[in-house]
């Protein structure tokens, strides 16, 4: 079993930067990929960054890429999530999420944490 903690959301005005951390801990780690998902009130959850854990190719959806960063730190088991140039609409809750070794499916996700961006 893979437990993921994040952390690092907060309030941040429009325009700045935020980081977002999630570690991943368990009794073996070998997921295939890592990610962000995030849910805004009343929509549904949503894609928003993924990395593969070898290789470290990254994926981003259409209304962050430029302006978001997924990275990984293979030795900590952690993967980041930087925010910059944020934007109201941006304001969710941020979900980790992780795929078994096969990366089918996302199997792991994480508590959450919020991000909430005044404009």
């Amino acid at each position: 079993q893979v437990q993921l903690a994040e952390s690092g959301g907060g309030l941040v005005q429009a325009g700045g930067s935020l980081r977002l951390s999630c570690a991943a801990s368990g009794r073996t780690f070998n997921s295939y990929a890592m990610g962000w998902f995030r849910q805004a009130p009343g929509k549904e959850r949503e894609f928003v960054a993924t990395i593969i854990w070898n290789g470290g190719n990254t994926y981003y959806a259409d209304s962050v890429k430029g302006r978001f960063t997924i990275s990984r730190d293979a030795a900590e088991n952690t993967v980041y999530l930087q925010m910059n140039r944020v934007k109201p609409e941006d304001t969710a809750v941020y979900y980790c999420t992780a795929t078994d070794a096969t990366g089918r499916d996302y199997t792991y996700w994480g508590q959450g944490t919020q991000v909430t961006v005044s404009s």
